[in-house]
């Protein structure tokens, strides 16, 4: 079975994160941490995923022998972007994410804030070049969103298309026969 960490930082967007759980396949093994903005504005339960305190340094998800295949973090704040680009492993997302990167497993960061500052986009190309994956909520218009949830499902989608999980979530770009 497949393990991901899905994490979120920041409380701006946490509704992402949460909507990445609730889309990955059921054959999925799910653990979940969030920061502690994005408790703050979280109201809504989750069930079948294995939640860790992010101050639970010391959780399974934290050793590189458990064997988490994937971390996505979105959102991903600024602060939590620089401290894995400086190598921070101060708390249970950093340190997850530390590990990925050790272990060269798959890791992708949803930055959520704009305009990015130079330093934001200094951190961002650090982490592309060691093979982080850099996707930021960032909308096509081909697929012809029209409510928020196709918004969402479309980002969600593209996020699963980069961890190798097939779905139907949005439209895909097609040529247009004439």
């Amino acid at each position: 079975m497949k393990k991901i960490v899905v994490a979120t930082s920041g409380a701006s967007g946490v509704n992402l994160g949460l909507k990445v759980l609730e889309l990955l396949p059921e054959s999925i093994e799910k653990h979940f941490i969030m920061s502690n903005n994005s408790k703050v504005v979280l109201s809504k339960e989750m069930s079948d995923v294995t939640k860790h305190d992010n101050k639970e340094i010391s959780a399974s998800i934290a050793s590189g022998s458990f064997g988490v295949d994937a971390m996505i973090i979105a959102p991903c704040s600024m602060n939590t972007l620089a401290k894995i680009a400086c190598g921070i492993s101060d708390n249970l997302i950093t340190r997850c994410a530390a590990v990925m990167i050790k272990e060269q497993k798959k890791l992708i960061l949803a930055p959520r804030e704009m305009p990015f500052s130079a330093i934001a986009l200094e951190n961002m190309h650090k982490l592309a070049s060691l093979g982080i994956i850099i996707a930021p909520p960032v909308l096509a218009y081909y697929s012809k969103q029209q409510t928020l949830d196709e918004m969402e499902n479309f980002l969600v989608g593209k996020w699963f298309d980069l961890l190798g999980i097939e779905n139907s979530l949005y439209k895909r770009w097609q040529v247009e026969e004439s």
